[in-house]
């Protein structure tokens, strides 16, 4: 083992023992309140920047499942008895918990994933204002009541599922961890939650801290409401899936797994939301700040070494500019500080994991084989440390690339933008839908006009204006067609954790009950 692998596996024994936990299968698991090891195969986690060996834990299996689910269904009917005020006063209290820990979370998920320290960081401040968010509006989900033609008062209110199952992936594992807890558990369900396999540690931390944040003053959250089962897909995760208890499924990640999780629901009716994959356009016409629209087009791509499923991996520019851009932006791109995830100089770092590793590299590959040609990037980058045998792949930039290659068709997940010119405003909005994936993109144009002209006519869930990846807990997120269906965060979050149900309530002095559909006037 080299010494900088031997220092990261230090590193994460002492953040993991700084939290309760001790570098070995125990921490697999946060199951009614408590740390449980795994039952299944051993689970070996690398290094994303070394390539070595980090530490491993043992798959939780359809054995943990059943515990937790039995765990959830005991929670929950504590949970929900609550008044909807003291729901969202005891969320708001279990912050508490996270107080004083943010560094060591954040340094944890920076040497698991691989993201920049800064990165992270930032992460750790977003599960803050994700409850934050949610828990002012346990007290605030209003019913309506229905004028019908009858003597009926009818009203509608918001009923949670009860037990709800979550996936989440490998690229953001404690930001989409706090996504989907906080709406669930503000709507009145519990959770099992499930992170990938490689990125396990993060989820189970804030379930701990969460539910010690409110202790020692009656207002925590209840035991078993909040659960995190580790282990691989094909084993914990169809146990997940598949189980009887669980009403809901809500899955991030690719189209690939996103299919197989609709259809784990769809066998037992059960209804699901798909937060899944990209193929985002990125519109620069020539009116634009150009400034502006490069600096956008580094960040929606580079960012996360491009692992973020909104990534603006298509740039689509206006002919008469399109040299100009690239050149700029192949500049720039070879500016970017590629470097250890924990080098606090660091913008990017290596991708997660071997698999994607050398799914990007192939991809990269094959565009060339068809014709497309690397402008920068391409292949390992220059200048990183000799121990750092991870996963780098440098900003790459692709030109001559035509709308049927795999590059521009395929999500990469990965710091790799393809970029193609138009003529025209028809144009660009064809190039940009010409995809399965629906989940975002953006214009850049100092013509407000065409600016909203052109957003309402793109198939994606979220458009920016003259800006890239600016997105708020408040606001609904989710896309079209590969990129799956459902919304995430804001008030259409939380309303997917939720059934509406209509009461009617017969007011008549005299009561009439009708036989069949009736009108049922009193």
């Amino acid at each position: 083992m080299s010494s900088l692998s031997q220092h990261a596996c230090d590193h994460l024994a002492a953040l993991l023992k700084g939290f309760g936990l001790a570098a070995s299968t125990p921490l697999s698991n946060w199951i009614d309140g408590r740390l449980v090891a795994g039952e299944g195969e051993e689970i070996t986690l690398i290094n994303p920047a070394t390539g070595e060996a980090l530490v491993s834990y043992r798959d939780a299996g359809a054995g943990l499942i059943e515990r937790a689910t039995q765990a959830a269904v005991r929670g929950q009917r504590e949970w929900v008895t609550l008044t909807a005020s003291e729901r969202g006063r005891r969320m708001n209290a279990a912050l508490r918990g996270l107080e004083g820990h943010e560094e060591a979370l954040a340094q944890l998920e920076s040497v698991v994933a691989g993201k920049p320290i800064r990165d992270c960081r930032a992460e750790v401040g977003k599960v803050r204002e994700m409850f934050e968010y949610y828990a002012g509006w346990c007290d605030k989900q209003h019913g309506e009541v229905i004028p019908v033609p009858t003597s009926h008062l009818n009203y509608v209110h918001h009923v949670p599922y009860g037990v709800v199952g979550q996936i989440t992936p490998w690229n953001a594992p404690m930001f989409t961890c706090a996504w989907q807890l906080a709406p669930a558990i503000a709507a009145g369900n519990a959770a099992v939650l499930k992170p990938s396999e490689l990125t396990p540690f993060t989820s189970v931390v804030i379930a701990k801290l969460l539910e010690e944040g409110g202790k020692g003053v009656s207002q925590g959250l209840p035991k078993g409401l909040i659960n995190i089962v580790n282990g691989l897909g094909k084993t914990t995760g169809a146990a997940l899936t598949d189980h009887p208890t669980i009403s809901k499924l809500v899955f991030v990640g690719s189209p690939q797994s996103g299919r197989m999780i609709a259809e784990a629901g769809a066998r037992r009716l059960v209804p699901s939301v798909l937060e899944l994959g990209g193929k985002s356009a990125n519109i620069v016409f020539a009116d634009a700040k150009l400034d502006e629209a490069v600096a956008g087009a580094q960040a929606a791509i580079f960012a996360a070494a491009g692992q973020s499923c909104v990534a603006g991996s298509r740039l689509l520019i206006e002919r008469s500019v399109f040299e100009q851009v690239t050149t700029r932006l192949a500049r720039a791109a070879e500016q970017i500080a590629v470097g250890l995830p924990s080098d606090e100089a660091t913008r990017m770092g290596p991708l997660q994991n071997r698999r994607q590793f050398e799914q990007v590299t192939r991809m990269i590959e094959a565009a060339e084989a068809a014709g497309a040609r690397v402008l920068t990037g391409g292949k390992r980058p220059e200048g990183l440390p000799d121990e750092a045998h991870g996963y780098f792949i440098a900003p790459t930039v692709l030109v001559d690339v035509t709308p049927e290659m795999e590059i521009a068709q395929q999500e990469v997940f990965g710091p790799v933008l393809v970029a193609m010119a138009f003529d025209d405003e028809a144009q660009a909005i064809q190039l940009a839908n010409e995809t399965r994936f629906g989940l975002a993109g953006a214009v850049w144009s100092q013509d407000v006009a065409r600016a909203h002209r052109v957003a309402g006519q793109l198939r994606a869930g979220t458009v920016w204006i003259n800006s890239y990846k600016a997105i708020s807990v408040m606001s609904p997120f989710g896309g079209f067609g590969d990129s799956g269906f459902g919304r995430s965060s804001g008030l259409d979050g939380l309303r997917e954790y939720t059934v509406p149900q209509s009461v009617w309530v017969e007011t008549a002095p005299e009561a009439s009950v009708a036989f069949g559909y009736g009108s049922g006037v009193g």
